[in-house]
């Protein structure tokens, strides 16, 4: 059983360390040995947040070696080109439809990427690229803050685990209040990624 190496990147509030509890916890209950570390920038909110995530036979440890990412999963779109140098060529981008300007671009010190260079970056660095409505998508379930559970929704799509294992560890992890709506995003993900 090879290992599969997953890297998740946002921004600070996006949900993104919550998205690497439950991969991993999936990774375990799916029967995986699994490792996992968050890298949180200098301000929780509105900071880069980085967390890698190993499944395998034996994972001994949590840090995804230079260029051996499989997948890339990133919630905001100057992150996911940060970090395209970490993709192997046959790895697979899941990338949130989202810009938030760092302060040097809302400043005037820096340039924001333009769409076109977002657009060729991903496409030299992987032939799997899925650029997804996140945002759009929570939002038509009711919240702009489960785009994390859409993403996983839609990566959940590319393995043979049994949705149920993602249902229940999901359930286990947001608060009873939000899980129906987070069940509703993790689907909203699951069928936009199936209907690509």
């Amino acid at each position: 059983m090879e290992t599969i190496n997953f890297l998740i990147t946002g921004v600070g509030g996006q949900g993104t360390v919550l998205a690497s509890e439950i991969m991993a916890a999936v990774g375990f209950a799916a029967g995986y040995d699994v490792k996992k570390s968050d890298l949180l920038g200098l301000s929780v909110r509105g900071g880069a947040v980085l967390s890698h995530v190993r499944w395998g036979e034996i994972v001994y440890s949590p840090i995804v070696p230079e260029g051996r990412v499989d997948y890339l999963i990133a919630f905001e779109e100057l992150e996911a080109l940060r970090h395209l140098g970490q993709v192997k060529s046959t790895g697979t981008i899941l990338m949130n439809q989202q810009k938030i300007f760092p302060v040097l671009v809302s400043s005037g010190l820096a340039e924001y990427p333009t769409d076109e260079v977002i657009e060729e970056s991903l496409r030299k660095t992987s032939k799997n690229v899925h650029e997804i409505p996140a945002v759009e998508l929570a939002l038509k379930v009711g919240n702009s803050k489960v785009l994390n559970i859409v993403l996983l929704g839609a990566i959940s799509a590319l393995f043979n685990i049994d949705p149920k294992i993602w249902e229940e560890v999901i359930k286990e992890r947001v608060p009873k209040k939000y899980v129906d709506l987070n069940i509703k995003a993790f689907n909203e993900g699951r069928n936009w990624m199936k209907g690509e």
